[in-house]
């Protein structure tokens, strides 16, 4: 590796030839500001607020694009650094909507954070605002003009999706950022993965909020308010109350749920188990049975919806689970109904989830119980509302005991269940169920170390279990997912069995859902890999780690459902999907 020396801010340093002086200068233990910068997505030097200066040089530059180079000398804290980089804050702040009091992002906003570290105070600016709209049609996504600073993170990130709806429309004192034509996101070809949320670094764009809803059930004496907690949600909310990126908040966070309220507190691992036995059942029948193959995993909305633009071609490849918090809410609303004997209209299903996909995924038509009306969900809080609302009653969490779940009826889950929040772990959870079941023994050995972690995009594997060779892959990503797809389509893929497929990059641990890190902490860590870690480290401490092992989900098909994949099962817990058009006539001729 070649090395350059320089001197930042009268510090020798040696680093990497490769390096940018934004790198070159962390790595000196100095931070320089950033706003549009976003570490393998954005980094275009774009809002300048990065810009050092280079002695000998005529003008500043950004540090976030420009290489190091052998004797260079820089000053990131110069007077006329320091003036410039305010000067730029006082121009965005222009054009910026500053009701900062009523902004989602308040206390946790990136350009806030800069104000406050320049200590501006007020602006010498004042002028014309451009056109702003508020865009609240989709089911998932808020889309405010009024807040974006035109940084492009949100752009990078939906084409790093290789999705590519967000892009800059118009130009000069008009430019904004949407959909082609500024249509609506509610009409435009997104899959609502929100991973321009997670990239924004102000208000711009969020979650549409259910709070009010949730709250309004929980008081309702009416509502059997019943809540199911994701597995990806443990591995991240800790991170709103302070606790390290990592961080296994279990027990506290069902002890905040068992405070605020709810009556009764689940955990969608037991629909991950029960997805498990539909899904592995689901694939051993389409194997043995000459079935459509590859059977491709159908819990990410993101993908779904990702298919069901893109390629329309493998909807008959999907899998026809319903996803795993789907499922539950199915269960809760008919055999939990009818056990505990409530009129499953007054049951209301609140789903925690660590993705913004899985609003839009509840409110599909697809998603109503045919016989009664009732939809399997009838509210999603990301992992973000969760930890609103816990704040909101007053509740120290950092302070809580370790609590579990209610444990009557749906409250039992296994190791494999928790690890369907990272790439690669619904494939090993069904792996763990279907080796036993065509062995015809509980394997010693089951995990598929294989189909874990992030370094690639797309991994492959081959698994021998009871004669029958099983290939499968496993894709993060919907920009992973079409260059597997596109293989297939082409003819130049393995013939697989199983394709497991998340929309977002790292699996629901990193959905659009989860806390967002500021873009100066995401430069020295893999946020993928350390919520991850949190998921394993649950299964390995669990006493059941195969689905099939589950007592209550085995109570469950013998007192209601019969059998996996049965006349019942297809009913509740089973659907279709349906080709999209990218963007219908009706909506560009509006």
């Amino acid at each position: 590796m070649n090395m350059v020396n320089l001197t930042i801010d009268g510090i020798k340093v040696n680093v990497p030839s490769s390096y940018t002086i934004l790198e070159a200068a962390r790595h000196a233990g100095i931070k320089i500001p950033t706003l549009c910068f976003l570490k393998g997505t954005n980094e275009v030097g774009a809002c300048r607020i990065c810009l050092v200066e280079v002695v000998g040089g005529r003008s500043l530059v950004a540090s976030c694009v420009s290489p190091v180079a052998e004797g260079m000398n820089v000053m990131t804290n110069s007077p006329r650094v320091r003036a410039t980089r305010r000067s730029t804050l006082e121009l965005i702040l222009s054009d910026h909507n500053r009701d900062c009091l009523a902004c989602i992002r308040n206390g946790n906003c990136e350009l806030q954070d800069l104000c406050e570290l320049f200590a501006i105070r007020e602006n010498r600016f004042q002028g014309e605002k451009s056109p702003s709209i508020v865009d609240g049609k989709s089911a998932s996504i808020i889309r405010d003009s009024s807040k974006c600073i035109l940084c492009g993170r949100c752009v990078a990130a939906c084409q790093k999706q290789e999705i590519g709806v967000l892009s800059f429309l118009n130009r000069g004192f008009n430019t904004s950022v949407g959909p082609a034509f500024d249509i609506s996101m509610a009409d435009a070809p997104c899959i609502y993965c929100g991973q321009c949320i997670i990239a924004c670094p102000v208000g711009a764009l969020h979650e549409r909020e259910e709070i009010e809803s949730v709250w309004a059930a929980i008081h309702d004496p009416e509502k059997h308010v019943v809540v199911q907690v994701a597995p990806a949600v443990r591995a991240a909310i800790g991170e709103e109350f302070g606790l390290p990126i990592g961080t296994r908040s279990t027990g506290k966070m069902f002890a905040a749920l068992r405070r605020m309220g709810f009556d009764k507190i689940y955990d969608t691992n037991f629909g991950a188990d029960l997805t498990i036995m539909e899904e592995g059942t689901e694939l051993l029948n389409r194997i043995k049975n000459g079935g459509k193959l590859p059977m491709i995993t159908s819990c990410s909305p993101g993908w779904i919806r990702f298919a069901e633009f893109y390629y329309p071609d493998f909807l008959d490849n999907l899998s026809t689970c319903k996803s795993p918090h789907q499922m539950e809410g199915a269960i809760l609303k008919t055999y939990y109904a009818q056990r505990k004997g409530i009129d499953p209209k007054n049951i209301f299903v609140v789903s925690v989830m660590p993705c913004t996909s899985k609003k839009t995924e509840a409110a599909r038509e697809e998603m109503i119980n045919e016989k009664t009306g009732l939809r399997d969900v009838d509210a999603v809080l990301t992992t973000r509302e969760l930890a609103r609302m816990i704040k909101q009653t007053g509740i120290d969490f950092l302070k809580l005991p370790d609590e579990g779940p209610d444990m009557d009826m749906m409250g039992e889950y296994t190791g494999a269940a928790v690890i369907f929040g990272a790439t690669g772990g619904v494939m090993e959870a069904a792996l763990r169920t279907v080796a036993d079941i065509l062995e015809e023994d509980d394997l010693p050995e089951f995990e598929y170390t294989t189909v874990r972690g992030v370094d690639q995009g797309v991994k492959e594997a081959e698994v021998v279990v009871g004669g029958l060779k099983i290939r499968v892959a496993v894709a993060h990503s919907t920009a992973a997912a079409r260059k597997l797809l596109d293989a297939i389509r082409a003819g130049t893929a393995p013939e697989y069995h199983f394709i497991e497929i998340m929309g977002c990059s790292g699996g629901c641990v990193c959905g659009g859902g989860q806390p967002q890190v500021s873009a100066s902490d995401l430069m020295d860590i893999d946020l993928r890999t350390l919520r991850a870690k949190a998921l394993y480290e649950e299964d390995s401490l669990m006493t059941k780690r195969k689905s099939h092992k589950n007592a209550d989900v085995e109570a469950l098909y013998k007192n209601f459902l019969g059998e996996p994949n049965g006349r019942l099962s297809h009913e509740l817990l089973h659907t279709h999907y349906r080709a999209r058009a990218v963007y219908p006539n009706s909506v560009l001729d509006e």
